[in-house]
């Protein structure tokens, strides 16, 4: 059986494509990457087709990270019958995601799995900022990834 989960944000060029390659590459690391489908998408249309931020891209290429593949997708409400775990980045795409749901879906922040941070604590959007802004989402990612996994890991076995 596949796991599969998905990874939102609003316009699915910035945090979430970049969360969507960590988070990949972390379940590929610890042998999971055959048995976990991770996808990304945004909340708005706006970038559908587009590939990912170039500044997202840099810094994921220079972090090792692969992020080339990308294209933007928006989250639709029958993306819920295909995900087993689905990720918000903020509290607004939690807010939207939430309004969508069907009745006993979980929606999750996708730094609720970070040990190290506070509740309801968010990945910050980079987006009208400059590089370090990309950097931070990147290092929070990073963090809130490993606990993503364990999850998945718990869930699967």
């Amino acid at each position: 059986m596949t796991y599969r989960v998905v990874v939102v944000c609003m316009g699915n060029i910035c945090r979430s494509p970049m969360a969507e390659v960590v988070l990949r590459e972390v379940l590929a690391d610890r042998g999971l990457g055959a048995q976990v489908v991770v996808d990304s998408a945004g909340t708005g249309g706006w970038h559908v087709g587009d590939p990912m931020d170039e500044r997202a891209l840099e810094i994921l290429t220079l972090r090792g990270y692969d992020g080339s593949a990308h294209r933007a997708r928006q989250f639709t409400k029958d993306w819920f019958d295909r995900y087993d775990l689905v990720l918000a980045m903020d509290r607004d795409n939690l807010s939207n995601l939430r309004r969508l749901a069907p009745a006993g879906v979980e929606v999750r922040l996708f730094r609720s799995f970070d040990p190290a941070a506070p509740e309801g604590a968010e990945v910050p959007d980079p987006y009208y900022g400059g590089r370090e802004g990309f950097e931070e989402v990147l290092e929070l990612v990073e963090s809130a990834a490993e606990g993503v996994a364990k999850h998945i890991a718990d869930e699967i076995r």
